[in-house]
Formats: C-alpha cells, structure tokens, sequence
C-alpha cells in the first residue's frame, strides 16, 4: 500500500466517526431540550454531549482535515484544476461551519439557555449527512465524468 492507500483510508474513517458524531450531537441537545426541568435528565444529556463531542466530533474533525490535507499535498497538481475538489472543499467548509455552530449552541443549551428550539436542531440533524452525501458523490462520481 502506499502513503496515499493510507491517507485516504484515514480520511475515510475520520469521516465516518464526524458524520455519525455530527448526527448524534444534535440529537442528544433536543433530548436535553426536551427533558429541561429534570436535572437527572438534563445532567446526563449535557455529560453526554460534551464527551462525543470532547472525544469524538472535535478529533474527527481534526483528523478529517489533517489526512485530507495530506491527501491534497500528496497530489496538488491533480486536484488543483480538479472542480469537483473545489466543490467538496466548499462543502467541507460549509460542514466545519456547521459543527462549530453546533458546538456554540451546545454549550449554551450546557448553561441553562435555549437558543433554539428542538424542531430547529432537529431539521439541522439531517444537513450533515445531506452534504455528506454531495460530498462523496463529488469525490466519487464527477472525477469519472468530469
């Protein structure tokens, strides 16, 4: 195998544990949201959310973006007139984004605010996977046709 093998493989699999920490986080603040006057309740959902965020969303985001970078400094002239690149690297960001926008409500819903309502996050809950979705087809499809 080589270095490329390997740091696609690792894109890969950071990938997948962002996606499904992505689509967990949302999901654990409506609980806490939803459950907002029992303390037992409240307690867990905000320990929980700050681990699969502290453990797995934060480092897999990280990874993410560090093996793809590897990726792209391993081949830049492919993937620089790539445009299917630049179109994943726009969704990407757009994720990155959202994760951080993700994080901040969070921690606010943590301190006894409710930025927004349940209905909201749950909505948001189905935009990761959608541009995770575009992405691959980006990656997978369009380089064949393109």
């Amino acid at each position: 195998m080589s270095v490329f093998d390997w740091l696609r493989a690792g894109h890969i699999v950071a990938m997948i544990a962002w996606m499904a920490a992505m689509l967990m986080y949302p999901r654990l603040l409506v609980y806490r949201l939803e459950g907002a006057g029992n303390g037992g309740l409240e307690a867990a959902m905000d320990a929980g959310a700050a681990r699969l965020r502290r453990l797995i969303m934060t480092p897999s985001l990280l990874l993410t973006w560090l093996f793809g970078l590897g990726l792209v400094g391993h081949n830049w002239d492919y993937y620089q007139s790539a445009p299917w690149f630049w179109g994943k690297i726009v969704l990407v960001i757009a994720l990155s984004a959202m994760h951080g926008y993700l994080v901040s409500i969070g921690r606010k819903v943590a301190a006894g605010e409710r930025p927004v309502e349940p209905k909201t996050l749950r909505m948001m809950n189905e935009l990761p996977f959608v541009i995770a979705i575009l992405a691959v087809i980006l990656v997978v499809v369009e380089p064949r046709f393109g």
